[in-house]
């Protein structure tokens, strides 16, 4: 089927800020991504956010543009049109909605701008386009530099009235766990995201081969057998499986989609995530989750933004 709308798709997160052009089809024309400078004040953060929407505005195909969706790191308050990412300090309560609406290349043609949390739009990707394809009930989380999820009941993507229903990674799953920047304590996130798994690793003897301290390196070491990065994957895996097995037992769900840059792992993430699934996910009606990674890749985020504006 030939596109017949094309939309100008934001993807904001702790580590990149990604666009990309995406039509109808939920094909990507074009695609720029930057790195986040999420330490730095609210305005350099937008500053590269004003960069990747003028280089999506300088494409031939920008005249074609029907809208922009945003899916950011949250929480995020839609009546506000505001985010305030937990890993990004310097945006607490930024009106990012106004501001995208503001530049110049978005208001000189009057364009809509709606916005989701990464979760809620990696979630409306997958349901749109991937793994969550016909599933009436799913959870489909981001496990990268946060834990992000949005949910899929009655086989309609719910945000919730703020846009934060399913932001699993700040659920608590160790009552007594660190302190999180959300304010809370013994969050998903700050146990399972990338972030967290590499800083495990590091804190428990792990010694990089380079001056790489991801995840990405914490998963290499683990695939060529290194004790202390496995330990690191299993405890990740093993509070996920308690945070999937709380939503599925509250909400009822048949399948969970997982994607994100520590789903690249593969087996060290899966295996062990499974495993942990028998224990946590216990009662009759959450025994048979469907626990898939995601199809869509490093492109859920843009093509979720996308599909906002459908």
């Amino acid at each position: 089927m030939p596109p017949t709308s094309l939309y100008a798709a934001l993807d904001i997160g702790g580590t990149k800020i990604a666009g990309a052009l995406v039509d109808d089809n939920g094909r990507i024309h074009h695609r720029i991504q930057l790195p986040t400078p999420a330490q730095e004040p609210a305005g350099a953060v937008f500053a590269v956010v004003r960069k990747v929407l003028d280089e999506l505005a300088g494409e031939p195909q920008w005249a074609g543009v029907t809208g922009v969706g945003i899916g950011s790191a949250g929480p995020v308050d839609l009546a506000q049109g505001t985010v305030s990412p937990v890993n990004i300090p310097g945006w607490r309560g930024f009106p990012l909605v106004a501001e995208v609406t503001a530049h110049a290349a978005v208001a000189t043609n009057s364009l809509p701008v709606r916005l989701a949390g990464d979760g809620v739009a990696m979630a409306a990707a997958e349901h749109w386009r991937g793994a969550a394809r016909g599933a009436a009930n799913a959870l489909c989380l981001v496990v990268s530099t946060g834990v992000g999820a949005g949910l899929v009941l009655d086989g309609a993507v719910r945000p919730g009235p703020s846009g934060n229903a399913g932001h699993l990674g700040h659920i608590t799953v160790d009552l007594d766990g660190e302190p999180c920047p959300c304010g809370s304590r013994g969050c998903l996130e700050g146990i399972a995201s990338g972030t967290a798994i590499a800083r495990r690793a590091l804190a428990e003897g792990w010694q990089p081969a380079g001056e790489d301290r991801s995840a990405r390196a914490v998963a290499e070491a683990a695939a060529a057998g290194n004790e202390i990065a496995l330990a690191a994957f299993d405890r990740a895996a093993k509070a996920l499986a308690a945070g999937i097995a709380a939503a599925a037992t509250l909400v009822d769900l048949d399948r969970v989609v997982i994607g994100g840059g520590v789903a690249t792992a593969g087996r060290l993430l899966f295996t062990p995530l499974t495993r942990h699934l028998d224990v946590y996910a216990a009662l009759p009606y959450v025994r048979e989750l469907d626990v898939r990674q995601a199809e869509l890749g490093t492109d859920a985020g843009l093509i979720g933004a996308a599909a906002l504006c459908r």
